[in-house]
């Protein structure tokens, strides 16, 4: 018989598979699964049904739309391509219910992205300043996004939605809505996998979530407060945009404070994963020229 810890790892597993921008579908009903930040990562994943994505932090996508069937053998592209967030053959006009959580900004440029050196992301929030240093150069398209999402204001005034406690030790933002289910209205592709590290997900990496197929990264990203042991079994499919450089303690110390009880939860079973009780509001977030 499982014991309350067994179900509650089996269910942070089975829900950083289906979540990481989104907690689509409460997905702790999904135990024992591999599991992937599928957080609707600036995607609409069960909003989008048949079509695409965020947080979560997963839905099926539209995989007609997709170019390969594993991320991780996607190379890092030599242009970047903004896609809409569903497949155009699936539907004449959005989805309402797509569209509410949706926060249509445009589109970055089609060109001209940075392809060299480092930015300063800066995150000036309810709980102090985080400084993240952004590798443009490994991951332009990612870097590029947050660029223009952050001239258009796109994260200010966003909380970060979801804290994990156990296995995947990680802080999600970058969802408007705050939801879970909410981003821009364009996807991208992965790039910067980390298929060759070990941990893949190490204390002070940030990266990007996604629904779990590939083409599906938006806007909401992670922040990993504690090393992603290989036995969490995360897989290397989120794309690392780079690591934290002032301000890790902050995010310990938000996770230390835990999360909130979600109403459903049993009495006796602390909660591993939900909003955390410490309300982290992001008043601001911008990104420097880069750098060599």
């Amino acid at each position: 018989m499982t014991t309350n810890r067994d179900r509650q790892r089996a269910a942070a597993r089975a829900r950083l598979e289906r979540e990481m921008s989104h907690r689509a579908e409460q997905s702790r009903v999904r135990r024992r699964r591999n599991t992937t930040i599928a957080a609707g990562a600036g995607a609409l994943i069960v909003l989008l049904a048949a079509a695409w994505v965020v947080i979560a932090v997963t839905s099926d996508g539209d995989k007609k739309n997709q170019a390969a069937a594993d991320p991780s053998a996607t190379p890092t592209p030599t242009s970047c391509s903004f896609l809409p967030m569903a497949h155009p053959s699936t539907s004449a006009s959005p989805d309402p219910e797509t569209a509410k959580y949706t926060k249509d900004v445009g589109l970055p440029p089609a060109t001209g992205e940075a392809r060299t050196g480092t930015q300063t992301m800066t995150l000036d929030t309810s709980a102090g300043t985080i400084k993240i240093q952004v590798d443009t150069a490994h991951a332009p398209c990612a870097a590029e996004s947050f660029t223009y999402l952050a001239s258009k204001k796109f994260f200010d005034n966003s909380i970060c939605h979801r804290l994990v406690l156990q296995q995947v030790y990680v802080l999600q933002c970058g969802d408007p809505s705050g939801t879970g289910y909410g981003g821009p209205s364009y996807r991208y592709a992965e790039e910067n996998l980390p298929t060759d590290k070990r941990p893949a997900y190490a204390e002070g990496v940030v990266a990007m979530a996604n629904n779990g197929q590939p083409a599906s990264t938006g806007s909401q990203f992670f922040i990993v407060y504690k090393d992603i042991e290989d036995s969490a079994q995360l897989k290397p499919n989120y794309t690392v945009i780079g690591r934290v450089t002032e301000g890790l303690d902050l995010v310990k110390k938000i996770a230390a404070a835990g999360v909130q009880p979600e109403p459903s939860a049993e009495p006796s079973a602390p909660a591993s994963e939900g909003k955390p009780k410490t309300e982290v509001k992001i008043n601001s977030l911008t990104m420097s020229t880069p750098q060599p």
